[in-house]
This record gives C-alpha cells, structure tokens and sequence, in this order.
C-alpha cells in the first residue's frame, strides 16, 4: 500500500507555536528482579548480575529531544558510550556489580531547561564465602591446635547483605545451646564476616564446620556454602627459598628459584608473581619452582612466593632479581674548578671522570689507565671510586699540580667482576694541543628553517672547534614545550637534528647545547634554531549550507584565519565546478562573493585560495530549496477508529525557517506500509489499516523546487496514544550525583565556595561532630553540598549556591502568576553552626535577592526537610547562602533539591516526580486490563 499526496495551500492551517521544552521519563524492559520508589520517590531497578539491563528514556518535546545517558555513584572506570539521538534505550548484556548506581537520562531540545530523570539500579550478587582458620596470639607458641581457643572466620562479598549459617557436620550450631561456641560479627573487616569462636577445645571440636551463606533468594540466587575440617594436625604455612634475598644474573642466564613448604595442613597451595607486571611469558612453574629461561633485562624485579591453606595468615617470601646490565660509557675533563679556569694548564688541577648507566649501578668496577699502564693511588694521582661531587656511580681520577709528565692518554674501563657482561672503555689524550674549549655555531642562513607541513626539516649546529667535541643536546625554548619525540631533550652526536613529517605544532625556536659530558667540563655553549612551518590557507567556512529566496542577493564571504606564509598569490571562485570570470580581488581583502540568486544558479559554490604552500576552499550550497519540515511527536490522541477496522492518524509538523527561501505552498506526502521552529500544521492521514504500522515520508514545496523527504513511522497503538497525551509534568531535581551539580554554579562575589562531597571523599582531617556522614538518603556513596567552616573561614564569611536559570516563557496562568514549590533537605549539626538563607533571585533590568527562608544554629544530628512556595515574575533562579558561625564546628548542608511547578503539599516528599511514576503505574495497570 503506497499513498502519494499533494497538499496546497493558502494559508498555514495551524497558528500556534508547537515549541516545547523537553520532557522525560525512565522505564525499563529488562531482566528486573524487583522496581519500587524509595523515600525520595526515585526508582530502584533491582536485577542479578550477569543479566541484561534495558532503560527506555520516553521523552516529549519539539523540536524532538536528543537523549543522553550519563551515570554516578559507581565504579569511575566503566564508561558506556551515549546514545545518539533517537536511541532512547541503554542496554547492558551481562550487567555488573561494578555497573550499579544512579542512571541519568537527560533530554534536551534546546528549549527551556533540559529534563533530566534518574534511576537507581541495584545489582544483586552473592560470591562463594571463604573460611579462614585463625588462633590466638598468646597461643602460637605451644602447638597449634593444642590450646585453649580457636576462631574460624567466614567472609563473603554479598549484594543484599548475606545471612550466615555454621554447621559441625550435619548439624546446626546454635550459640544459645552449646557453651562452648561464640558466634559474633568482627568490626573493621572487609567485606561482610561472621566468626565461629571455639573456646576451650573439646574432642567433638575436631570435625567438618561448614559456613553456609543466603539472601534469601532475591533475584534467584541459590545458597552458598564452604567446608573445612579441623584436626590436631591442622597448622598455618610455613616456607623457605632456595635463594639469597637478591638474586644476580647476567643476561641470558637460566633462572631457578624453588618456594619450599616446610609446614602446614592442609596442604599449602604455592602461587608465584610478579611486581612491576605480571610473570614473564616464558616463566616455567612447576610445582614449588619458578623457571625463567635465558632472562632478559625486562624479567628483572621482585618475584613473590605465597602459601596459602586458609590456616592463619599466607606465607610470603620475596626474591628481588637483578640482571646485569651496561651501556653508555662517558667521560669528563674539569679543569681546575677553583681557578674557574677553561683550559689545561701546568701547575694547576685536573680532573678526569668516567661514568656508566649500569645495573646494578654500585657492583660497577672502575680501572684506570695511564699509557696502558694501571694507575694507583699517589701524591699527584688520586682515585675515587665515587665521586661525591659528580652524579652517582661515577669515578674520577684527580691529576694534583700537573706537571708535564702527566701529559699522556688515559683509559678508563668499566666492568662487573665475575661476569660475562662485556666491558666498556673510552680512552682520553690530554696533551696541551688535545684539549680545548668548544665554539658552537649555525651555519650562516640556517638561524632559521622554513619546510612545508608534512615535509622533512634539519636544524644544524656545528661545534667548529674545540677538542674533543661533545655531543649536542636539543630542545625547545619554551619550558612546556617537548621535542616531537616526546622527550624533554634530544642528543644528536653530529650537531644534526633531523625532523620528519613536520606539523605546525612544532614550529617555534629549538635550543642546541654542549652536552656536559663527552668533553670539557666547562660552562656549556648553546645557539638557536627558528623552525618555521608554512601551510595552505585555513578558511572559515569549510562548508556552509546558504538557503535563499530567488531574485535576492546573495553574499558569500570566505574568512582566512592563518596562512604560512601569509601573503596570497591567488583567489578564484567557481560554481558547479566552472571558473566564474570576474576582476582580480584584492588580496589584502577577505574573499567576497555577491550574486542575485535566480532558480538557474543553485548549486555549489568554492571559493579557492592559495598561497606558495598550497590551496584550500570554502565550499557553500546555495540554494532556494526550502529547509525540512520536522515531525511533531507529541499530538495529544493522533489515533482515531475509523468503521471498517480502519483507523486514521493526525499527522502534526513544523517547518524550519520557513522564511528563508520562497514562500512554501504545499507539501508532499509519501505514506506507504512500513514492514513491521515553525508553525505548527496538521494532516489527518485516514483510511489506515487495523493494527498495521506506515512510514511516512514528507517534503516541502516552492515555487520554484521541493525540499528533502524527512520520514517517520506512525503505528496503531493505545498504550502509546495514552501515554504520550497524558499530563506528563516532572520537576527539576538535583541530588549533587553529577560532577556537574545540576547546573548549579557558586557566586563570584561571595567569600568561599560550597563543596560537593560524600562519605568517601570526605576529608580524614575534618573537624569531629560537624557535617553529615550519609547524603539524605542514607547513603555514603551519595553526594551533597556543604560549606567547610575550618580554617581558614572567619565568622560572618558567606558562600552562595546558585540553581540554574528557570526560564519562565508565560508566567501568568488563570488565576495569576503560575506557583512553584521548592523544596530540599538541610543538615545543621554542631555548635558553632552559623545561618542558611534561601533567596529567591528574579532576572530582570536589576537583579534583586528577596529572602524566602532562614534556619540558624544548632539543629540536630538528622537531615530536616524544608519548602516554601515562590510566584516569581519571570525567569528565576534559588540561591543558597550559607553563612560561617562563631568556630569551626559549624558545618552546614543541602542535599536534593527539588523545583516544582505548582504550590506544596506537606505530605509530598522531595521529588514531585513521584506524581509522573504513580500516573504511569496507573497506566500500564490499565494497559494490562485492556490486554486482558
């Protein structure tokens, strides 16, 4: 079935403004064990871990909202990616425990304040217990089982929290009816714990003892238990290795170190690791060894040996393993420091120094030479195996009041006694023609490089005298700034610093620098390099979509940003392709382009711009093609029954800037079977068939063209109906979840600021019998806001909370100006507790702040509940000032906050919203009545 028609017109037939703000409400179609509103009438999705999570965001608005969801309160971590815009459901196949927490979905069309609406999922769990056996401290000295008391502890992470059950067998141990047994639950534990005390050991003690652990059954979940029998044999682990502490190899080496139980029943079981990262791939175990073949220097580290039997605490035992390593092998000549002197001279100082990057650094052996002969301690020739003023590791050789006879060639040669590591060597000439002080210079012309982004550059800088030459270092003149290499600095052996694939980000000025080894030990020489980087124009639009009225003038305009170089050598405008003769524009001036638009010159236009590097374009679609229209998804009751089990649909839209182009004077409509900001108009689509589904394609027409087909499809369903024209009024809520706070921002003109906060980010250091220890909830994971009233706040300092704007677009009803109800929770306990106002704040030529409500001093230890009525005049905004007392114990804090249209009522909680979830209960009520 295919329906073509031909809508024309002479008037719009629909005169109202159809723009509204976006609404929302989350349901769910998954694999719930268990839905209910709390407290705070926000609802608590309760499902098993391991099953699929489905939220549906329903939302209402024009234009149609885009939906995001966003969550809080669970592991940082875990991210999932936001929807797009017309999928409103999140699915999560195999949730887990670390994926509960509030789910936010917000829906927002740019009208007005976004919706925002949350739900709290619970994932169930239960994890198999784990019994430990443990004994007193004042009876490890006898034999273990031998004494007096034993304690067998049972722990099991559970989602709800677990009922525990112990059994001697078959029997059920019952604490009020055998004397000999203590069962209690340990504070400071992880997890949730019960322990099964055995006091004053009996015979009938020595047997199986099972802790068996339950919730109930919620959400299905089966029991779960563990057994361990106890005897008089039964004793914690004990091991020992088969090596040193400190293991060290050279490279290529086998590697066997054995973890051997000396002691324990049951059996220990022995585990090995590793830390830095895991073992390597080729590590062996076997049994109680560990076996690394042929080791690398990236198997170094510690290597950890565990024997756990659940009997008192694991054993532990370390292995620190240590592979040789040696490279990179530098030298240094200091002349003599104290005469600040530059060059070699007779009769004064000098100092030799060799270093090695080695591993490990202080089991490296240093001996130097002299002509090939071994040098030894003397009057004028000192060795220092480390030299305390130069970096450690590193050995000098002080030649005391030179004399000519000292002029000779030294060796120094770095190595591992024992080892197969190769050794290393550098010799130095000292003679009075072989060391000199370095000249460091640019060649002329290369002070500054210009290359062509993507292409190759080489910044050069030559030390052209001096002996020896060392190496030169690289980097750039700004602190922040790295090499493109990623490091702070650059070592080139030649002087030569060669970059590929040049980017503009690194254009700027580059640093060369004697290195202060491999040479004089003097004041180091340093020059710049400028690295100029030249790209095409960049211009503004890259694209641009230009709709227009036929016979009006057009003009196009392309904006350079930058350019490198900045001069043009050419601008050219086409349309369709073709080359548009017109005069040489200025090249000085920003590229214009004016034309009247007439039905034979749409299409694309490009304006060119080039410079010696290269070209770029702005690309503009100029067209009198009327803008597509858009469906509205809101009509109250589209759907009409019709007789002969037909139905017919009110089909609703806007167009978009309808002024834009020509006059629109009609419009296409495509409605055929589906296979399973402007004024509001409206199309009664009958003769549709009983219960099938239709896509209908729409499109608008001009004078002179027709607009894009826009589509959506129109189904025959009560429930849906229903739904969507039924009052659907939620409130603005903020519980502090978000990182964002809702919106709310702090005052720049007040003291100090508010700080979100809850149970685990609160500072350790706080001041004791102040500030909540849960959100209004009860909970420790939830957030609220509070002012810290410690140092360095003085009394009388105010910090000011404000909720975001309420734009309000009629702000009078029938019977005047339309109410609001705020609400929110407060918390004021502590003895120097200071004041917390609440303002009302209108926007308008000159803002005024007028008092709504005030609460001083010490209020007690539980969250209260405030709310009070506000009839503003136009858009508003709540503002919470909280103001410091007379000492430190004066914290004060909110906590879900709540505007709501229409005036209190006492019995309401917080969120009005309960209002949206009880009408929807009521619906699908209704809905499964009308199914059966």
């Amino acid at each position: 079935l295919c329906i073509s028609l031909l809508l024309l017109f002479r008037s719009l037939p629909f005169f109202s403004r159809s723009d509204t703000p976006a609404n929302a409400q989350i349901v769910h179609s998954g694999a719930a064990c268990n839905v209910k509103d709390d407290n705070m009438s926000e609802r608590i999705y309760t499902i098993k871990e391991g099953d699929t999570l489905v939220l549906q965001c329903i939302v209402k608005g024009h234009p149609r909202p885009q939906v995001r969801w966003t969550k809080t309160a669970g592991s940082a971590s875990d991210k999932f990616q936001e929807t797009s815009i017309y999928n409103e459901t999140l699915r999560i196949e195999g949730i887990q425990r670390v994926q509960g927490g509030r789910y936010y979905c917000k829906a927002d069309n740019g009208v007005g304040v976004a919706a925002i609406k949350s739900i709290r999922v619970d994932v169930q769990y239960l994890d198999i217990p784990v019994l430990t056996v443990h004994q007193t401290i004042s009876d490890v000295r006898g034999s273990y089982y031998q004494e007096k008391t034993v304690f067998l502890r049972c722990t099991v992470n559970s989602n709800p929290p677990a009922r525990f059950i112990w059994k001697r067998g078959d029997m059920l141990i019952e604490q009020s009816k055998d004397n000999g047994v203590d069962i209690y639950e340990p504070l400071y534990t992880q997890g949730e714990t019960k322990v099964l005390k055995l006091k004053n050991l009996r015979p009938k003690d020595f047997a199986d003892y099972t802790c068996q652990v339950s919730v109930r059954n919620v959400c299905n979940i089966k029991d779960k238990s563990v057994t361990f029998r106890l005897t008089n044999a039964t004793s914690p682990p004990m091991i020992r290795l088969s090596v040193n502490d400190t293991v060290v190899v050279d490279p290529g080496q086998d590697v066997r170190i054995t973890c051997e139980v000396t002691a324990g029943f049951p059996l220990p079981i022995v585990t090995w690791s590793r830390y830095p990262g895991p073992l390597p791939l080729s590590a062996q175990v076997r049994g109680e060894s560990l076996i690394l073949r042929a080791v690398t220097p990236a198997d170094a580290g510690f290597y950890n040996c565990t024997a756990v039997n659940n009997v008192g605490n694991p054993a532990r035992k370390n292995v620190n393993l240590v592979v040789r390593t040696m490279s990179n092998l530098t030298f240094q000549i200091t002349p003599d420091s104290n005469k600040d002197s530059e060059t070699i001279q007779m009769g004064r100082d000098l100092k030799l120094s060799c270093h090695v990057d080695a591993t490990p650094q202080d089991k490296v052996n240093y001996t130097w030479y002299k002509n090939g002969a071994p040098v030894f301690n003397s009057d004028s020739l000192i060795l220092l195996r480390s030299d305390p003023d130069m970096a450690p590791g590193t050995s000098s050789l002080e030649i005391v009041d030179m004399k000519f006879r000292d002029l000779a060639t030294y060796s120094c040669m770095a190595s591992f006694s024992g080892s197969t590591v190769r050794e290393l060597r550098v010799d130095v000439n000292i003679s009075q023609n072989s060391v000199s002080p370095p000249v460091l210079t640019v060649p002329p012309g290369r002070q500054a490089v210009s290359v062509r982004e993507g292409g190759n550059a080489e910044l050069v800088c030559l030390v052209v005298d001096g002996k020896p030459r060392p190496p030169i270092l690289w980097s750039r003149t700004e602190k922040d700034l790295l090499m493109p290499s990623g490091k702070p600095t650059v070592e080139t052996p030649d002087g030569r610093l060669r970059l590929k694939n040049v980017s503009r980000d690194m254009m700027g000025a580059y640093r060369c620098q004697t290195a202060p080894y491999n040479g004089l030990n003097i004041k180091r020489r340093e020059a710049q390099v400028q690295l100029n980087v030249q790209y095409p124009p960049i211009l503004d639009p890259v694209f641009q979509d230009v709709r227009s009225r036929n016979y009006q003038m057009v003009t196009l305009r392309c904006t350079i940003l930058r350019s490198n170089p900045p001069r043009l050598t050419d601008i050219r405008w086409f349309r369709n392709g073709d080359f548009i003769r017109m005069p040489m524009p200025d090249l000085k001036e920003t590229p214009e382009l004016k034309f009247k638009l007439e039905p034979t010159n749409n299409g694309s236009y490009e304006c060119r711009v080039s410079n010696t590097e290269g070209t770029s374009a702005c690309t503009f679609n100029v067209s009198a093609q009327p803008y597509n229209a858009e469906f509205y998804f809101d009509t109250p009751n589209p759907v009409r029954i019709l007789k002969g089990n037909n139905y017919s649909y009110n089909l609703q839209w806007t167009q978009k800037d309808p002024d834009a182009t020509d006059r629109i004077i009609g419009y296409w409509i495509n409605v055929r079977k589906a296979p399973e900001k402007g004024v509001l108009m409206s199309y009664a689509v009958s003769d549709l068939k009983i219960p099938l589904s239709y896509e209908v394609r729409l499109a608008p027409i001009t004078t002179y063209s027709t607009g894009d087909y826009v589509s959506r499809i129109i189904q025959y369903s009560e429930r849906e109906s229903l739904l969507k024209s039924s009052i659907f009024v939620c409130n603005h809520v903020c519980g502090f979840e978000d990182e964002r706070i809702c919106g709310f921002s702090q005052d720049r003109s007040d003291i100090f600021d508010w700080t979100r906060q809850n149970h685990l980010t609160q500072n350790p250091k706080r001041s004791a019998n102040t500030g909540p220890d849960t959100d209004r909830s009860g909970t420790k994971e939830g957030y609220y806001m509070y002012i810290e009233a410690s140092r360095p706040r003085t009394q009388g300092d105010k910090a000011l909370l404000l909720s975001p704007l309420f734009n309000i677009t009629s702000s009078k009803g029938p019977k005047g100006r339309v109410p609001y109800c705020v609400s929110f929770y407060y918390h004021m306990k502590g003895k120097h507790i200071g004041t917390l106002n609440v303002y009302l704040r209108v926007r308008s030529i000159a803002s005024v702040d007028r008092a709504m409500w005030t609460k001083s001093g010490h209020q007690g230890p539980d969250w209260k509940k405030a709310f009070f009525d506000v009839t503003p005049s136009g858009p508003f905004q709540i503002v919470f000032e909280g103001i410091r007392g007379s000492g430190f114990e004066g914290d004060i804090a909110i906590d879900d906050v709540s505007i709501t249209r229409g005036e209190c009522k006492q019995q309401n909680t917080v969120h009005s919203s309960a209002h949206c979830s009880l009408s929807l209960k009521a619906w699908v009520i209704y809905f499964r009545n009308v199914e059966k």
